[in-house]
């Protein structure tokens, strides 16, 4: 379900915005209510905290993809929430290149990662999927590994649960707050890449 701000955006006039490509910050996650509060879907709560904290821009809502087009400090964005399910994420970032003509030097992707802690952010310029279906499923639509990714941490499964159950349960209250501390920092590393480029972003937040 798209939160309040991003609904918002949805119920703007459908117009093509001038200027240069713009970067395309897409947040893994799998649509639909019932997976709303899981792990699976950090990257989509990564992109409604990006809106709250820019609440102008332009929505659309298209087949693949739901998009709200923004300046954030000069940039033009796009911010991107997938309404495939996570495994077929590469779909929607195709259709994305398509209708802005972007490039994989143009992309930042944000999403869950088990082999951090809780909250844990790290940023890479490029990279392989590590063993995450979005990432494999992205990479292999855009057929390069040179595009920037934004992981943030929720912690290997404990006792007898399997990775897929860990991924696609919701986080225990202590668990969302360190995830939630973050996402802000993910923001924060987010704004700094598109205005100061990844390497001092790295640099300041891994």
């Amino acid at each position: 379900m798209i939160r309040s701000a991003f609904a918002k955006f949805l119920r703007r006039e459908d117009r093509d915005e001038p200027g240069s490509g713009p970067s395309i910050i897409v947040g893994l996650g799998n649509p639909g209510s019932k997976f709303e509060g899981t792990r699976h879907n950090v990257g989509f709560w990564c992109i409604d905290r990006i809106a709250d904290t820019h609440p102008e821009g332009i929505g659309r809502s298209h087949r693949l993809v739901h998009t709200s087009e923004q300046a954030i400090n000069g940039h033009r964005v796009v911010l991107a929430k997938p309404r495939t399910y996570v495994n077929e994420s590469g779909r929607a970032v195709t259709s994305l290149f398509t209708r802005y003509r972007a490039k994989a030097a143009d992309l930042i992707v944000v999403y869950d990662e088990m082999a951090l802690p809780s909250g844990k952010v790290r940023i890479r310029a490029r990279g392989g999927d590590g063993g995450h279906n979005g990432m494999k499923s992205i990479i292999g639509a855009v057929g390069t590994q040179e595009f920037v990714r934004v992981r943030i941490g929720i912690g290997r499964p404990e006792g007898h649960i399997g990775d897929i159950e860990h991924v696609l349960t919701r986080p225990s209250v202590g668990e969302r707050k360190a995830i939630d501390a973050g996402i802000d920092l993910a923001v924060e590393a987010i704004v700094m890449t598109l205005s100061e480029g990844v390497e001092r972003a790295m640099n300041v937040y891994n």
